[in-house]
């Protein structure tokens, strides 16, 4: 009887234990399911409701760490710091042309920066040093002045220069290679915090977001979930060996910190368009003569297509490659090159590692039945080269000059013209010019050279007119009394 009553006390107990434990986990799950999952909201299945075989298990470890990643990565990522404004010790060229103003001001932004090669070229973000006056890189406590090579807006890629040598170029991975779950790691200097790393994983690729700007915005994210944060804007996105797949661009936040969706773009991206403002000074983009947009569930139904992949062709520019090759609107574009489409960040990013010049072979649906055609890529010109554009850089205009290229004479129906770009504080902001403004015309002679429009203008004073295009088509004339 005694040991019938020990047996019954012993499973009692044990009961009582157990269901303890079941109710803590219980209670543990759902305050987590709360966290991300508000209260009368449909949920879905949890992987807690799902057991794994053990082989399963053991191939979605993680890695046992992500030291030799971060030793391999973390001291070729620096500190930017952006200037603008006016330099609190000196006044601004605008006291000189209309008298002084209030007491002169200085903002400086922040962000982080990639060491792509051992004589001192930095890869970051165009964001990063938009409207920069001045800006200088620390790395490893020293402070170096950078000179701005280039940037380029479509893919929010700039390139700096400072004059080191011996410095730790990062190892290039491949973003083509790089696979969904892959693991990565976000380095950056946010706030001069020396080699901040955070892990994750890859959670999607040719994500478009929408948030470029530029004429021909190439958007073809890495998504990921490592947390970045501001100031990690430019910083590098590595692989398990420290080799650099992205350059942290962006995070979808509606507090402005992290909240589990970052994207970066693509190394390959990044470092031809690099290489490009490095040896020419201007992105050769290679055009195709199209635009396409995505298909959807209702275009595709709507034009009778049967596949969700590819693009559909909108429109075809007039005497472009396309249009040689014989495309017309409608044609479902499935695969350039080797490379089949997905969508339209596939699409875009497909095109963005060709030439001007290069051949192309492009397989699309017409009226369902299978088609190929060869494009001779061009450039912004119409034509097949190498374009090296002019520029004139004015720190007293405050903005860089550029002769307008032939998609944009098309597009605003001009025959010529100067933009105006990078404006920050300066002359022509003072006259009220804006970002994109193209001058047509200067005291009534035809502005087409950057440089003698830009001389000009520094030294003119007296009554000055100008007629021109804003950047929303929109023409303008305005006179100014300059002294």
């Amino acid at each position: 009887m005694n040991s019938l009553f020990k047996t019954t006390g012993v499973s009692f107990l044990a009961g009582l234990a157990g269901a303890a434990v079941w109710t803590t986990i219980n209670f543990s799950e759902a305050a987590h399911q709360d966290d991300f999952f508000p209260k009368n909201q449909t949920e879905v299945t949890f992987a807690s409701q799902y057991r794994p075989s053990e082989s399963v298990r053991s191939t979605a470890e993680a890695p046992i760490s992500f030291v030799e990643a971060s030793e391999n990565s973390t001291e070729s990522v620096v500190f930017i710091k952006n200037f603008s404004g006016t330099d609190p010790r000196r006044y601004s060229m605008f006291d000189y042309f209309f008298g002084g103003g209030g007491a002169p001001s200085q903002q400086v932004s922040t962000g982080s920066g990639v060491i792509i090669s051992r004589d001192g070229y930095i890869v970051t973000n165009n964001h990063v040093i938009d409207r920069a006056e001045t800006i200088e890189v620390v790395h490893k406590k020293r402070t170096y002045k950078a000179k701005l090579v280039g940037t380029d807006k479509n893919t929010d890629i700039a390139v700096l220069k400072i004059e080191e040598t011996g410095l730790p170029a990062i190892k290039r991975g491949s973003s083509r290679d790089l696979k969904i779950g892959e693991w990565v790691l976000a380095v950056g200097n946010p706030f001069n915090l020396t080699s901040t790393v955070t892990a994750g994983i890859v959670s999607a690729k040719e994500r478009q977001i929408n948030i470029l700007g530029g004429d021909f915005p190439l958007e073809s994210f890495i998504q990921t979930d490592a947390p970045i944060n501001p100031g990690n804007s430019g910083g590098a996105l590595v692989n398990v060996n420290g080799e650099l797949v992205g350059i942290n661009t962006a995070i979808l936040s509606r507090t402005g910190s992290y909240t589990g969706y970052g994207f970066a773009v693509p190394v390959d991206i990044a470092m031809k368009v690099s290489n490009d403002l490095i040896q020419y000074g201007e992105v050769q983009k290679a055009i195709p003569g199209i635009e396409a947009v995505e298909i959807t569930p209702e275009l595709a139904e709507e034009m009778n297509i049967q596949t969700l992949d590819g693009v559909i062709v909108t429109h075809v520019i007039k005497d472009g490659a396309a249009e040689r090759a014989g495309l017309k609107r409608n044609d479902v574009i499935t695969k350039l090159g080797s490379q089949a489409i997905t969508g339209k960040g596939s699409f875009e990013e497909a095109i963005s590692y060709y030439y001007p010049g290069d051949q192309l072979s492009v397989s699309y649906l017409r009226n369902g039945s299978a088609k190929t055609a060869d494009l001779q890529l061009q450039n912004l010109e119409g034509g097949n080269g190498v374009i090296k554009r002019e520029f004139y850089s004015s720190g007293i205009l405050g903005a860089r000059l550029e002769a307008v290229n032939t998609i944009e004479k098309d597009k605003f129906g001009v025959n010529y013209g100067i933009k105006i770009t990078g404006l920050t504080r300066g002359y022509l902001r003072e006259l009220g010019l804006r970002e994109g403004f193209i001058i047509t015309q200067v005291n009534g002679d035809p502005a087409k050279d950057p440089n003698k429009v830009g001389a000009y203008l520094e030294k003119f004073s007296g009554r000055l007119l100008l007629e021109g295009v804003a950047s929303n088509g929109q023409p303008f004339m305005q006179s100014y009394n300059v002294r």
